[in-house]
């Protein structure tokens, strides 16, 4: 192989190794972003009706009843949380997928390598499986008193729960992912000055 052959080489995983700890970042920040946002959603309800400076927005609800206005805006909270995890959940498939693409032509250890085909395999759960019931129950409470707890409730309350730890399990997988990827490339760059004595993992 040229010496020119081994530059270009060490470039391309150079440049690899930066988009998959790019993308990683991606993952990790809109995991954070969505949870942060969903929980705000909810949040911002209780402050707008407590200390809106919007005499209108008071005006409106007061005509509605208090009870039925909060009852309307956490509807649409829920609704729109509903849309943003959704969505994603698909687009951590398409960022995931783009993840296991870099890394399998990267010299990394198989932990990385592993690491995601378990991240992806947490968001096809979340996706597949929690998802759609949260959903489902979770329009079928919108409305209903909470005094006594609906039937549904205690399922909307595991579902969520397990949603969320499955949830935090990705950020801890992803932030050793990148912690992998990017050690990797540092040892190895330290011990050869390059990336071609390290098998790409397979």
């Amino acid at each position: 192989m040229s010496l020119q052959s081994v530059a270009e080489r060490e470039r391309l995983m150079a440049q690899r190794q930066q988009w998959a700890v790019f993308c990683m970042a991606v993952w990790l920040t809109g995991t954070i972003f969505s949870a942060v946002i969903a929980t705000l959603n909810f949040y911002t309800i209780d402050r707008l009706l407590a200390s809106s400076p919007n005499a209108a927005f008071h005006a409106a609800v007061d005509k509605l009843g208090a009870p039925l206005g909060r009852d309307l805006l956490w509807y649409l909270s829920s609704e729109l949380n509903r849309l943003y995890f959704q969505y994603w959940n698909l687009a951590q498939l398409a960022v995931g997928i783009l993840v296991l693409w870099l890394v399998v032509r990267l010299p990394v250890d198989k932990r990385a390598l592993w690491g995601v085909v378990g991240m992806l395999a947490v968001v096809l759960f979340l996706t597949a499986v929690l998802t759609p019931p949260i959903v489902s129950v979770g329009r079928s409470l919108d409305f209903v008193p909470r005094d006594p707890p609906p039937p549904g409730l205690r399922k909307f309350g595991l579902l969520h729960s397990a949603f969320t730890v499955s949830t935090f399990v990705n950020l801890v997988l992803g932030v050793l992912v990148t912690l992998w990827i990017q050690r990797a490339g540092e040892r190895q760059w330290k011990s050869t000055g390059s990336y071609t004595s390290v098998p790409i993992a397979r």
